[in-house]
């Protein structure tokens, strides 16, 4: 398979200097951001002053939400989710009983906007641009069956999970939705290749950049910013690597929240690149931008140049304990404290649990085969002593030799945040 031949940071210089000798496209993001991006590139004397925005349309069905929780279809009871406007986070000590897999019902929602009702009957996938040989091309649900089937256990994880431990950890508050550990699923996943669409459809060598939009409601913002339809490019190395076009969850169709008829799935990736509610695929020979690229998911802050990060792609590390937060647990009595522990760049190797504050720390059992893109349930004994607040801490190790840091360096967004969380719990007496 391709593999990417440089890294992120050089794609995405070369993406700026093919912008700025007028061979990249930049799809509904300001000229402003741009040209920052150029000037900290040192290539904004030669920017071009008019974008293009050349789209494709594609017809969905969605109603406004405004009131929490609204635009998500399936049920949000309390002690299973965590609501969050149009988002709903997992509450982690809700999967203990869940098995590997993450249910549907228990899997957290990342919405934008509302949830829209498709017809998978009359939906199709449009797939257009000049990276083709041919003109554009359209796909139905069976056409997508009737192709190679790949099943695939990954999980699907928000870039900005665990983002509001920046604020209560390391006194580094960052905007965006305050979740803590549960903006995280693993579930069985079974699709088509994109990879095999792309060739049916006419992939040329030209092409360079592949680009999923939704069919979910534009997204603007309250100051009344439209950014039109959720859509992010990726380098067509990806595309051709191991993302699916998946229809099946867990092997059921995929419910309504989580991206039916079909949504993307780009694994160990970060969620944004996972687009739900597929509605068309743009394939370009000049590079992409959109503001889900450009404005969000780069870290910006005071450890990164004034233009950002490259785009977010790979996931980071984390591990996690199956517990509320400020449990109480009975002294003098054994308890089995239970996580899971995951990594986008190898397979979970070790994971130590310390339930002294770090003052020592002890290997706990691994009871998963572990891969990259996937995470290990985990588990130790404790039996703690004389009452009081206790925080417990876990630390995973992946096949990479990395392991989770104690801070993670900040950034204005609050993504990718790796860290070791301190999670209290009181000894009763």
């Amino acid at each position: 398979m391709t593999r990417f031949p440089e890294s992120e940071a050089a794609y995405d210089r070369r993406r700026l200097h093919q912008w700025a000798g007028g061979r990249a496209r930049a799809d509904g993001v300001a000229r402003r951001d741009l040209l920052r991006l150029l000037a900290a590139a040192g290539l904004a004397s030669t920017a071009p002053v008019a974008l293009s925005t050349n789209t494709a349309t594609a017809a969905g069905t969605a109603g406004a939400s405004g009131v929490a929780g609204e635009g998500i279809v399936k049920p949000l009871p309390p002690e299973r989710f965590i609501v969050h406007g149009t988002n709903a986070e997992t509450r982690f000590e809700a999967l203990a009983d869940t098995g590997h897999l993450t249910p549907a019902s228990h899997f957290f929602v990342r919405n934008h906007t509302t949830t829209p009702r498709i017809d998978a009957a009359t939906w199709r996938l449009s797939i257009w641009g000049d990276g083709l040989a041919g003109g554009a091309r359209q796909f139905s649900l069976a056409d997508l069956r009737s192709l190679p089937s790949v099943t695939r256990t990954a999980f699907v994880e928000c870039a900005g999970n665990a983002r509001n431990f920046f604020k209560t950890q390391q006194n580094q508050p960052a905007s965006g939705t305050p979740w803590t550990t549960g903006a995280i699923g693993t579930a069985r996943w079974r699709g088509a290749r994109l990879s095999d669409v792309l060739r049916r459809a006419g992939l040329s060598h030209r092409a360079v950049d592949v680009m999923p939009r939704g069919l979910d409601d534009e997204y603007v913002t309250s100051n009344g910013t439209n950014y039109g339809r959720v859509r992010r490019p990726m380098p067509v190395s990806k595309a051709l690597d191991d993302v699916l076009l998946a229809y099946e969850m867990n092997g059921e169709p995929l419910p309504l929240d989580h991206g039916y008829p079909v949504r993307v799935l780009a694994p160990s990736w970060v969620g944004i690149s996972s687009i739900k509610w597929l509605g068309d695929i743009e394939v370009s020979s000049v590079p992409l931008y959109s503001p889900w690229n450009t404005d969000f998911y780069r870290l910006y802050g005071d450890a990164y140049p004034p233009e950002g990060s490259a785009p977010l792609t790979r996931q980071t590390l984390k591990s996690a304990f199956e517990l509320p937060w400020n449990a109480t647990l009975p002294a003098h009595t054994r308890h089995r404290l239970t996580g899971r522990a995951w990594s986008a760049s190898g397979a979970i190797t070790r994971v130590e649990v310390s339930t002294d504050g770090g003052a020592s720390w002890r290997r706990a059992h691994l009871h998963d085969s572990s891969h990259p893109g996937s995470w290990t349930r985990w588990s130790t004994p404790w039996t703690p002593g004389k009452p009081g607040p206790v925080e417990l801490l876990s630390r995973a190790t992946d096949s990479t030799g990395r392991t989770q840091p104690e801070t993670t360096v900040h950034n204005t967004q609050g993504y990718l945040f790796d860290a070791v969380v301190r999670h209290a719990v009181t000894v009763g007496a």
